[in-house]
């Protein structure tokens, strides 16, 4: 039974200490690994088992892996395999290269040993709190196997794909948030250049942020075709369209009269559109 899985758990850092925390009452138990022996005492004192080494983890059927680097991750996958048994699954949770879990789980695979990775989002306070979400890729399988522990620290547990899938996933959300990073950049010089409170916009968006949701409250789309009439997202899209349009050349007009340059909405502009799958205003004329 799942609940009679050994867990393990390597690196006990910002992220890997509150998810760690969150397995500690584990039926199974968790035998945890971190280089600083003092990153490892609140954990024992709440009952995990303290490793001396990474070799000591590969006992675990389920080893969570929670390091700085790709580096690091083969390093530590490297040590486990050698040491683990049949059957051993190895969780990669830290955001590397898109390609490292794939090649490791192709390269253990003839050992029996599964490498899947499962990136998390959600930050500090959520690892806190058990409500991350992580982006699992393994085989059918294997996430079965996953899906039960990992709820104790996440409360999402999507199942994105083979092996790699999961890095995938977490790249193209982050891709999403340091974007949009950029677009404030841009929204605090126009503002800034304007003559307005920066603090006062900051506390207008994070208001209006709460009740439209933001970019999340957009994405309910299976695949990026361009959207035909009837489609039960087209109207919504082509309303969100012309707003946008209509808000970003008046942003880009007050831009012009106080000199500043906004590369990013320029290209907003540009690519809402075909962004949304919907057509240009002037295309509907």
């Amino acid at each position: 039974m799942s609940e009679q899985l050994r867990l393990g758990y390597i690196g006990l850092g910002n992220m890997g200490t509150p998810m760690a925390k969150k397995m500690v009452e584990w039926p199974g138990g968790l035998t945890i690994y971190d280089i600083r022996a003092e990153a490892m005492t609140p954990l024992a004192e709440r009952g995990a088992l303290l490793a001396d080494s990474v070799a000591d983890v590969a006992a675990a059927d389920i080893i969570s892996v929670t390091v700085l680097n790709d580096e690091q991750v083969r390093k530590v996958v490297d040590e486990l395999a050698s040491h683990a048994k049949p059957g051993t699954i190895i969780a990669i949770h830290s955001t590397i290269s898109d390609t490292t879990a794939e090649e490791l789980a192709r390269e253990l695979g003839p050992q029996d040993i599964h490498v899947i990775d499962a990136p998390v989002s959600g930050g500090t306070r959520a690892a806190r709190f058990g409500q991350l979400a992580t982006m699992v890729g393994a085989s059918d399988e294997v996430f079965a196997r996953v899906k039960e522990p990992f709820s104790h620290w996440a409360e999402l547990v999507v199942h994105a794909g083979p092996p790699g899938a999961g890095t995938r996933m977490k790249l193209a959300r982050n891709m999403l948030t340091f974007t949009e990073y950029a677009a404030v950049g841009e929204a605090w010089k126009l503002a800034e250049a304007a003559g307005l409170n920066l603090q006062d916009l900051g506390n207008v968006v994070r208001h209006t942020d709460k009740l439209t949701g933001g970019a999340g409250s957009i994405m309910f789309r299976e695949d990026t075709k361009d959207l035909e009439p009837g489609h039960f997202l087209y109207d919504g899209f082509t309303h969100a369209r012309g707003l946008g349009e209509k808000d970003l050349s008046l942003a880009l007009a007050l831009a012009d009269s106080v000199s500043v340059d906004l590369p990013l909405a320029r290209l907003a502009l540009e690519r809402l559109a075909p962004g949304l799958g919907v057509p240009h205003t002037e295309e509907e004329s």
